[in-house]
């Protein structure tokens, strides 16, 4: 059996969209679990016919993906948002790499359907695009890379208990698969379409608890998945998406943003003593 599972908060305008996509993928012997705390985004899962129902205690996504996981049945777990949607096949595609034993988690594509024609939307389309390169590079030469949180398959006996403070929970997970010894694929064709942030302000908040969680996990594990230094490697690789003066400027924009987001992270060493509550805030404009 395989488990989808999908943790939501407030997301009531989003829900069905993600259920029906899964749905509509049309696979057999499959059960969706739907976990969130407030009433809204429970009412319309249950429209669905055989959706599990699960309310969390609003602890955090690490808090109820613990709890949800012991209920689920599936020796695969699917796991994804409740403000996300899927193409179809995806998860045919994504399930189809569980025939390679050593694969222990598969990572889904997220694809960005902001407008290119503004700053922040052209800045997701990049960063989406480069994050797909990436991805099916490290697969292709056999290097590690994690999933994404939007839309990735594991087996679950790998799946690890969070800690309640993690902000980062799939790159967490993405490295203890590798620590256990198996290793990540990578699925270009399971899209996953995300709404990124409209206003600098919520493009801050989103890629400081991400990218700052990573900086946690190293703190937790002693293991760097990704900084500053790493992600500057690459940073001219992503000229090859300007076409345009417009463009140019945004993307000359989208460096000193990014220098910008690292130095708050490092300002903010002290991450792990934070409370995930104090430090995960709603993205409103990616609703």
């Amino acid at each position: 059996m395989i488990s989808v599972i999908i943790t939501a908060y407030k997301e009531s305008k989003t829900i069905g969209k993600a259920i029906q996509s899964i749905l509509d993928n049309g696979l057999k012997n499959l059960e969706i679990l739907v976990a969130a705390p407030d009433n809204e985004t429970l009412a319309v899962a249950k429209k669905y016919k055989g959706i599990k129902i699960i309310r969390d205690p609003k602890k955090g996504k690490p808090f109820a993906l613990n709890m949800v996981v012991k209920k689920a049945k599936g020796d695969i777990l699917v796991l994804t948002d409740g403000d996300v949607f899927i193409s179809k096949d995806s998860l045919r595609y994504l399930i189809s790499q569980f025939r390679d034993e050593k694969i222990g988690a598969v990572s889904g594509n997220p694809v960005s359907i902001n407008s290119k024609k503004t700053a922040l939307g052209y800045w997701a389309y990049v960063l989406s695009n480069v994050a797909n390169d990436w991805r099916k590079t490290s697969s292709r030469k056999n290097q590690n890379f994690f999933c994404s949180g939007y839309l990735f398959a594991i087996r679950k006996n790998l799946f690890p208990k969070l800690d309640a403070e993690m902000l980062s929970e799939d790159g967490f997970i993405s490295l203890n698969v590798y620590n256990k010894g198996f290793k990540i694929g990578y699925s270009e064709k399971s899209k996953v379409f995300v709404k990124y942030p409209t206003t600098f302000k919520d493009w801050i908040m989103q890629k400081k608890r991400s990218a700052g969680g990573y900086n946690q996990i190293k703190k937790m594990t002693g293991q760097e998945l990704r900084s500053f230094k790493t992600e500057s490697k690459g940073a001219f690789m992503v000229l090859k998406y300007v076409s345009n003066f417009h463009q140019l400027v945004w993307m000359v924009q989208l460096f000193l943003a990014r220098i910008y987001l690292w130095a708050i992270i490092y300002r903010d060493i002290n991450l792990k003593n934070k409370s995930h509550k104090e430090i995960w805030k709603r993205v409103e404009s990616t609703k």
